[in-house]
């Protein structure tokens, strides 16, 4: 029972229930390759991605958590987080990341050498978003690279190569990342700005930086329509990018330049369900055509 309350708190530490954001893209990034373009599936592939993905994402959470422990213990929004509150110990926490990162790298040793040569420099972008609210107001669109690489890293796993589908599913990944997480930094202008902390409302304020969101989704949308389109995919395609898109266009019906009482349902909620609609519907129409 001990060690169940301890996998949790580090469970809770890097929000594990929001790896669906990525999971679901790196499944559809899998299963272009062996289902579309047949490369060959094994079993092993899909486990070690899945595997991957968990740790990638295990180390940069931890990271983040590590690296604004102390933000995170001014900001009332932040300061009950498992680091200021005290039930994980700051180095505890950049153990948990870097066993993480090792774990990733050797685990990619298992797909292929081109998963295995470049593993280094996912964790770079990965890893290196916690530090770019603090030079660059554009750090939403470096957590949306880092979820990017998903589906090209897991069509890299299977095929052993580069498509210019998962490119541009990637190039989806990131603008819709990149646009949700704007919108969740709304609710922490006022708190950014006096810490010097830098990010889209910080720079250009609620009702602009809704805007930029909105443009963003706007490529996402186009980029969904595109990968339909030059992929020849089957009406069940169609039916969960329809689906995707109303998604993304209601999470901006919630939420206000004044008003982010809804946030966390658009966050969270609406973007956790668009991808795993998302992509049961794109990994049916592989295979039901």
């Amino acid at each position: 029972m001990k060690n169940l309350n301890g996998i949790s708190k580090y469970l809770s530490l890097v929000t594990f229930s929001h790896t669906i954001f990525a999971m679901p893209f790196a499944l559809i990034g899998f299963f272009l390759a062996v289902g579309f373009h047949h490369y060959d599936f094994t079993l092993t592939t899909l486990l070690v991605v899945v595997l991957c993905m968990v740790l990638a994402r295990n180390a940069a959470m931890g990271l983040n958590r590590y690296a604004d422990r102390k933000l995170d213990a001014k900001n009332p929004r932040t300061s009950q987080r498992e680091i200021p509150a005290g039930v994980i110990k700051a180095h505890s926490a950049l153990i948990f990341t870097l066993s993480n990162s090792a774990l990733f790298i050797a685990a990619t040793w298992f797909l292929n050498p081109l998963c295995f040569f470049l593993s280094p420099v996912a964790l770079l972008v990965v890893l290196g978003y916690s530090y770019t609210k603090r030079f660059t107001y554009w750090c939403h669109l470096i957590l949306g690279l880092g979820l990017a690489i998903a589906p090209i890293g897991a069509y890299l796993a299977a095929a052993g190569k580069f498509h210019w589908i998962p490119l541009i599913i990637s190039v989806l990944v990131l603008t819709w990342v990149s646009g949700f997480d704007i919108i969740y930094a709304l609710q922490d202008e006022q708190f950014d700005k006096k810490e010097k902390l830098f990010s889209i409302p910080v720079k250009m304020g609620p009702r602009k930086a809704l805007w930029i969101s909105t443009l963003l989704h706007l490529i996402t949308a186009g980029m969904v329509i595109l990968t339909g389109v030059l992929g020849e995919f089957s009406w069940i395609y169609w039916i969960g990018a329809i689906l995707f898109v109303i998604l993304l266009i209601y999470q901006h019906l919630i939420v206000k330049p004044d008003d982010f009482s809804r946030i966390n349902r658009a966050f969270g909620t609406t973007n956790g369900i668009a991808s795993v609609i998302y992509a049961i519907f794109f990994i049916s129409a592989i295979y039901l055509i």
